[in-house]
Order: C-alpha cells, then structure tokens, then sequence
C-alpha cells in the first residue's frame, strides 16, 4: 500500500479544506478589528458552546490544562486537599491537579468503559476515611488531609458513571469537576434526573479541551470551562486574566491563560459541524465493530446503554498490540497508545510513593490497548482495510 492510498490515524486536512472559506473570513475579520484577545468573537463562542453543553456559563481559557486547573481553585479547592482521579489518563489531568496545589489519588478504572470504578471509588472512601465530626468533611487517615474533590475523566469519549458519582460526593461533601477533554458532546443518561444529560453540565465544572486532534479542537491550543455557577464562571474569567475584575485592578493573583479570537472564530466555525462529525464517529464505530466483531483474540469498546460516546478514540485490546503496531506502521495506517503507562507508574510521580500493582486494572489495560484510525472523515474502504490488515496480522494464512 503506497503513501497516497494510507489511512491517517486522525485527518486534519480534509474538514479544514471543506471550510477553508469561512476560516479565513475569521482572519480577515480580527484583521480588520484588531480584536485579537477577548472580545465579541471569544464571547460569541463561549455563549454558542455552554448552549451546546447545556450550562448557563462557558469561559473560554488558553488549554485544556488550564480549564481543569482554573476549575478547582475556582471551586474552592485548597492547597493539600485530595483530588480523586484515574491513573489510565494523560498527564494534564493530574497537572492541573497539582498546579492546583492539590495532591492526587487514584481509583482504579472499570475494565469495560475505561472510566472510573464505582466500586473502587467507594471501597477508597471506606477503607482509607473517615468523616469530621466537627466539619463533616472528609478526611484521609492516614495523611490527614482533606479529601475534597473528584474528577471523573470521560476517556475516549464515553461519559463515566456520573449519577454514581454525584451520589457518592454528595455523601461526602465532595466537589465533581469533569474532565471533558475527550468527550465534546457525548452525553449520559441519568436515572436520576430522567433524562440525557451532556458531559460538562453534570459535575460543579467542567473542563474540555480543543487542541487540534480533539473532536472539536482549534488550530492551536485552546480550552473551555463550563458551570452553572456563576461564581465559579467569575473566577475563572479572572485567573485566566491575570486575576483582573477590571483592567489593572487584580482581585486575585491570576495567569495568562486567555483564549483568541482567531482560535475563538475558528471553534465557532467547527462547532456548527460537530453533531455530524460525532454521529459519523459512531458509525465509523459500528462499521469497526461489524468488521472486527469475528475476532476472537480482541476485544472491541464496549459502549454502555446509559451512554452516547462520540468516540475521541476507538480502543481495542489484544495480546501482542505491540507487534500489530509495528505491522500497521508497515503497512501506512496510522494508530496510537492511549495510555502506554499509567500515571502513577510515570517518572514524574515517584515521589507519590505508589508502585506496581497498585492500579491492576490499568496497568493490565495499559499493555494491550490500541487506538485505531478514528476521525469523522474515515472511508469504509479505509476501515476495511484496516480490518483486512488487522485480520492477517492475528489470523496469517
């Protein structure tokens, strides 16, 4: 298979091309303002995405990082609290955690979703909490420290199990900001509320991120912060800005971590197309799922009924995922590794003095996912080859 007929991993070109029109409207637009940071085109944004999430607030941030880092401190996280989170994750989740001032812990994830494990999540708050008396919050035993939040990350664009969740925090007095950095759109159906409910407009905050790749992403960095609290949405507009209320007058000490409007205009753009790229991801899925369901040495995503994922990634599992890579390399399809080691195996975490064995199910996972090509642009001749190249890897004659 030569160059021109590879299947790329993600396509960023061929939306891009579609659109290019309105794109360079944006420009010539900022051009002719010089609105370059802030503005009605970032305010024009931030009011069409919290419709689209479904919140009363959207605050447009510079990275995913910084909406996840800018949401607990604007939610009153404090410095040496506990954040409860997933080690089967990319790193900025637990950064933003840390910047925070936070410490982080892990629960161990669920071998079917990828997401967080209830079960896990209540065995941590049972066997190593207890409640204040005094305050009712609660208490790490055996570090002392508050345990104070959890961030649920919505992996591969599939929601976690929010209602579990909010139950389990209520009990707790902890706060829930999601990390809906891969999950633009997906949505969850609570029991509880009766109802479908979108990722980002369940937990205290949310964080999403647009950084090219993503289902909706920018031509650079971006991010957003999505709430229904007006405080919080304050607070954020402020840390992103340098702590300013007003221009030059700092109500806080804040950061550099505004959204432009060229990147504003262009997610503005895209977001018009974003219920139709994810409906194409999930029959890309099924199309995968019906290609690959004979196989009997892998095991495909498993979507849950409460759940509409729009399939940032599409993971799979088998033994000898390493040498399928190197065969699909060989062969010009693009896949990935989402997440090779898990966070709290990662150089930079040593010093949380967790070890192997800690976090089984994600270190298991770890060894035997790939991510196959997924974009909305995906032809079936494309995914039949991928399931043709796949089938005489695991199946050679």
């Amino acid at each position: 298979m030569d160059n021109h007929n590879a299947v790329p991993f993600v396509d960023l070109l061929t939306p891009h091309l579609k659109l290019e029109g309105e794109f360079v409207e944006v420009f010539r637009k900022t051009l002719k303002t010089g609105r370059f940071i802030g503005g009605p085109m970032v305010e024009g944004f931030e009011a069409d995405f919290a419709q689209y999430c479904d919140t009363r607030y959207c605050v447009g941030v510079g990275s995913g990082t910084d909406a996840l880092r800018f949401a607990l401190i604007a939610s009153g996280i404090n410095k040496g609290d506990i954040v409860l989170t997933v080690p089967n994750t990319f790193i900025a989740t637990t950064e933003a955690i840390t910047q925070a001032g936070a410490l982080p812990d892990f629960i161990d994830i669920d071998e079917d979703s990828y997401n967080m494990d209830i079960n896990k999540l209540r065995e941590y708050l049972k066997a190593q909490c207890e409640i204040d008396a005094k305050s009712g919050h609660t208490i790490h035993r055996k570090s002392k420290r508050r345990v104070s939040a959890i961030v649920p990350v919505h992996l591969y664009g599939q929601m976690a199990d929010m209602d579990a969740i909010l139950d389990i925090a209520e009990t707790h007095k902890l706060l829930v900001i999601e990390d809906a950095c891969q999950a633009h759109g997906a949505e969850y159906y609570s029991q509880k509320e009766n109802c479908w409910k979108k990722a980002g407009s369940m937990g205290n905050a949310a964080a999403f991120s647009f950084y090219a790749g993503k289902n909706l992403g920018a031509f650079g960095e971006g991010g957003a912060v999505t709430t229904n609290d007006e405080v919080v949405a304050q607070k954020v507009g402020m840390l992103r800005d340098h702590g300013q209320a007003k221009k030059y007058f700092h109500d806080i000490e804040g950061y550099n971590g505004r959204l432009d409007a060229i990147q504003a205009g262009i997610l503005q753009i895209k977001l018009r197309q974003l219920t139709g790229w994810n409906e194409s991801r999930r029959k890309h899925a099924d199309s995968y799922n019906n290609l690959l369901g004979s196989v009997e040495s892998i095991i495909l995503p498993k979507a849950s009924v409460s759940t509409r994922s729009v399939y940032h990634l599409y993971v799979v599992r088998l033994k000898n995922r390493d040498g399928l890579l190197k065969y699909f390399s060989e062969n010009n399809i693009g896949a990935g590794l989402h997440y090779p080691v898990p966070l709290h195996l990662q150089k930079a975490y040593l010093g949380l003095g967790y070890k192997e064995g800690d976090f089984p199910v994600s270190e298991q996972v770890a060894k035997v996912i790939l991510s196959l090509p997924m974009h909305p642009h995906l032809t079936s001749g494309q995914q039949e080859f991928v399931a043709k190249t796949f089938m005489t890897y695991v199946n050679p004659s």
